[in-house]
């Protein structure tokens, strides 16, 4: 059985996780194809809310495996304290792989993070600070340190003092830092973490073949979304990996061809987090109904998101981008109060040109107005609905001009915060 990719079409915090666990319940294997733990989803089951940083939606159902896929980068201390917490709220942990080829968040990552942000100044990338820049700096530089090397202390070592020489050089004589003590960090990871994680660690490319070639059902989920790829998003104010469908094969070790299914998640309004472009974004009443009556603040961090109107320049190129098969719009119940609602349906750029399309220079995007259709709206609480009949009119009307516009059809539409608050329109 093919894989299925969930991806973010935005710039993350569509509401992925909610749709991650609707699916899981069909899905031998739910693996994590990137991203860190800067990247948390809230999922709401009976009421109770489960938030997740690292651990893959899957685990909350006894029959599927969580996978944490190679493309991700893993801070062994974060892992096991949400291992904990799960386990505490009556969630078993110990069917979770944790890929070996996995590359470790160490303790520079982090001061390296701090540090670069605060010397960038008001050209701030608006990181989380987690540092998972640094962390994918140094895969790409290959002097990573990974998750199998926990298994190997005199490796560990190696790698160790090799990269502390040039990170302590940077903290010390450019920020001014004290340097780190490299016997204190390996005690740590190969003395309290490693032997912890250890169970955990396995062949994640092989589990997820084998789980392909007997066709069981695989679904593969991303951390941020489109718009902060680091290749395709609004660069620089990006992830430091691939969220888009593409990076689900490099992050998982399979090819395309194995991948069937590309679900985009939607929010019936748009938000991001941090610094970067925003056409869409509003301010004011509308700002504070948006943020506040969605719960728009970070999972993580507690950041409160920016919040302007669906942009469907942005969905369409998103669906490019990653051959989106299918949508699904989530937190359309958000909007139920309102009279009016806008939908961006084109960008006028800065010389009156009109962009149906993402422009590709960055100082045309940082430039350009929102062209808005405006749509009635409905007026009515959208909590019980569990059907397409029982949506009203003009809510029908907005997921089809969502599809329309977007040239993606609609299969599922988010109606509230629990995991069955939901209305399908598959055929």
């Amino acid at each position: 059985m093919p894989a299925t990719v969930v991806v973010g079409t935005q710039w993350g915090d569509e509401g992925k996780g909610k749709l991650t666990d609707l699916l899981a319940k069909d899905m031998r294997l739910v693996v994590r194809y990137q991203g860190g733990h800067n990247a948390g989803h809230t999922i709401v089951v009976d009421g109770e809310s489960f938030a997740l940083q690292l651990v893959p939606s899957g685990v909350l159902y006894s029959h599927t495996v969580p996978v944490i896929g190679n493309g991700v980068v893993v801070d062994p201390a974060v892992l096991l304290k949400e291992c904990e917490m799960l386990e505490g709220r009556g969630i078993d942990t110990s069917r979770l792989v944790v890929s070996g080829n996995a590359h470790l968040i160490m303790p520079y990552h982090y001061e390296l993070d701090l540090m670069t942000e605060r010397f960038l100044g008001h050209n701030k990338l608006g990181t989380t600070k987690r540092g998972i820049g640094p962390a994918y700096a140094d895969k790409a530089a290959r002097i990573g340190l990974r998750v199998q090397d926990l298994l190997d202390p005199k490796i560990f070592r190696e790698k160790l003092d090799v990269v502390l020489r040039e990170k302590n050089a940077i903290l010390s004589r450019v920020y001014n830092r004290l340097p780190l003590d490299g016997n204190e960090i390996a005690d740590r990871y190969l003395g309290e973490l490693a032997p912890r994680i250890e169970p955990m660690i396995g062949d994640a490319v092989a589990l997820v073949h084998e789980a392909l070639a007997v066709g069981e059902q695989v679904m593969l989920e991303g951390a941020q979304a489109t718009y902060l790829d680091v290749d395709h998003g609004t660069y620089p104010f990006v992830t430091s990996s691939n969220p888009t469908a593409g990076g689900a094969c490099v992050g998982t070790g399979i090819g395309p061809r194995d991948i069937s299914r590309v679900i985009g998640i939607v929010k019936a309004y748009v938000t991001r987090v941090g610094s970067g472009p925003f056409p869409t974004e509003v301010d004011g009443e509308i700002a504070d109904f948006l943020v506040e009556r969605g719960g728009e603040y970070g999972t993580n961090t507690g950041r409160r998101r920016r919040p302007g109107w669906l942009d469907l320049v942005m969905l369409r190129h998103a669906a490019r981008l990653n051959s989106l098969s299918e949508l699904a719009i989530t937190k359309l119940d958000i909007l139920s109060e309102l009279e009016t609602i806008k939908v961006c349906v084109a960008y006028e750029g800065p010389d009156g040109a009109r962009y149906e399309h993402m422009p590709y220079h960055q100082s045309v995007l940082h430039a350009v107005k929102p062209i808005y259709e405006e749509v009635p709206g409905w007026g009515s609480d959208l909590a019980g609905a569990t059907t397409v009949a029982d949506l009203p009119e003009a809510a029908r009307r907005y997921v089809e001009l969502v599809a329309e516009r977007a040239g993606v059809p609609v299969t599922f539409v988010g109606v509230g915060p629990g995991r069955e608050q939901y209305v399908s329109f598959a055929a």
